[in-house]
């Protein structure tokens, strides 16, 4: 079982940037793909964003892409999203995911292991 806690999320206004992070338990977080997800009130979970065992190759949803950066510590059992150019329909809750898989996986039913999530929210 491995333990996942996001925080680093706040209200902001449009433009603005926040990094989230998400510190794991244990001593193999490097052997995990990590991605993050959102889900915003009455939508379906969205992927954002993943990044593979080395943080050597990030992978980004169309929608983030050139405005949100993966990256990882695994020194300190941590995965960041930095956000920046931030718009209201970034506003979501942030979930950070674990997968045992080695590839890149972009599906929530991939991913083994689920942080509580922390809200951003977007103001215009």
């Amino acid at each position: 079982q491995v333990q996942l806690v996001e925080s680093g999320g706040g209200l902001v206004q449009a433009g603005d940037s926040l990094r989230l992070s998400c510190v794991a338990s244990g001593r193999t977080f490097s052997t995990y793909v990590m991605g993050w997800f959102r889900q915003a009130p009455g939508k379906e979970r969205e992927f954002v964003a993943a990044i593979s065992r080395s943080g050597s190759s990030p992978y980004y949803a169309d929608s983030v892409k050139g405005r949100f950066k993966i990256s990882r510590d695994n020194a300190k059992n941590t995965v960041y999203l930095q956000m920046n150019s931030l718009k209201p329909e970034d506003t979501a809750v942030y979930y950070c995911a674990a997968t045992t898989t080695y590839y890149l996986a972009i599906r929530e039913g991939e991913y083994d292991y689920w942080g509580q999530g922390t809200q951003v929210t977007v103001s215009s």
